[in-house]
């Protein structure tokens, strides 16, 4: 993530080290424990709703497509924020205050960086699956395989574990950390914090957008010929591609309303970063705007759960144990889903 946390921190630091002691809780008890049982849902949410995902791709080799690896890979870097970054953030929130040692900041940073940043990348992938499959289907059906996505997804991860290694080493943070009361914010210089803004945020933005714009008029094209073809011939062979670039539109949509609420989850961090380097932010509102960026791991499993039928089907059949039957992995979890 970006240089925020440097503005926040060099404008408040006085002589090496804020001057700041927890305040003492000034809400009523009431809402101080709806707070929590609040953050407690939320984190329920995130990691049941994004496990059930796992679970239904892993499990049923329907699912095993390209597309659906990257979904995977998304799913498990959203799992993985709501086990270690979402409580963590939440509580920091509404105790407007850290409560935690040095180490765990180190710790937090370290992941939240991380996960935040594959979730970014996770998303950009979807959207340049998307335009490929859309665009070239057949070429994309000869070239992008089950290993090939694979293969794509683990470098994702690898990659950008190297880069935020670096990021926080070159800036002192596994080497020189300075925690202070009620503080945990990375330090970033200006290079770094440029640097980072152009590669976690400005590219990938820039990529799903313009991706996504192609996506879109592909579709639009798609809608017409389908009604040129349904008009003029009613073969089996013409039914079976009319089906086909329906559930390729289909599935286009739906991962556009999973990218754009992403984005929207994504720009008010990314605009108060940018602020940053003009204005004052105070840090509650910054802890807001990064709860937000967190909340999209929660988010997720919803668009799944009412834009995809399978998932559905699929989530009726974990509950009812029938992922425990012999051969449950061969159910066909798109039966009477259109």
């Amino acid at each position: 993530m970006v240089n925020i946390s440097m503005n926040l921190t060099e404008i408040n630091r006085t002589d090496g080290c804020l001057r700041f002691s927890c305040p003492e809780r000034s809400v009523a008890t009431v809402i101080y424990v709806l707070s929590y049982v609040s953050a407690a849902a939320v984190v329920l949410l995130t990691v049941c709703g994004n496990l059930l995902i796992i679970i239904s791709v892993c499990h049923f080799k329907q699912l095993h497509t390209p597309t659906n690896m990257l979904i995977l890979s998304l799913a498990v870097s959203d799992c993985l924020v709501g086990v270690f970054v979402i409580p963590t953030a939440l509580i920091w929130m509404v105790e407007s205050c850290w409560l935690f040692s040095s180490i765990h900041c180190l710790c937090y940073i370290s992941i939240s960086y991380f996960l935040t940043g594959t979730s970014i990348f996770n998303v950009t992938l979807i959207a340049v699956d998307r335009y490929f499959a859309l665009s070239k289907p057949f070429l994309y059906t000869k070239t992008v395989s089950l290993s090939t996505m694979c293969i794509v997804v683990l470098s994702n991860w690898f990659i950008l574990l190297f880069y935020n290694t670096a990021l926080q080493y070159f800036n002192g943070h596994f080497t020189s950390l300075v925690m202070c009361t009620g503080d945990c914010f990375l330090v970033l210089d200006e290079v770094w914090s440029l640097v980072d803004l152009l590669l976690t945020f400005v590219f990938p933005l820039s990529v799903i957008v313009i991706l996504y714009g192609q996506v879109f008029f592909i579709a639009r094209k798609h809608a017409i010929a389908i009604r040129d073809l349904n008009s003029h011939t009613r073969t089996q062979t013409s039914k079976n591609m009319s089906d086909s670039m329906k559930s390729e539109r289909k599935a286009a949509k739906v991962l556009g309303i999973l990218v754009s609420v992403f984005v929207a989850c994504l720009l008010p961090y990314f605009v108060y970063s940018l602020l940053g380097n003009v204005v004052q932010i105070e840090v509650e509102s910054f802890q807001k705007v990064l709860v937000l960026v967190y909340m999209n791991s929660s988010i997720n499993p919803v668009i799944y759960a009412l834009f995809y039928p399978w998932f559905r089907r699929c989530v009726k059949l974990i509950f009812s144990l029938q992922i425990f039957n012999a051969d449950s992995e061969l159910i066909n979890v798109h039966l009477g889903v259109k």
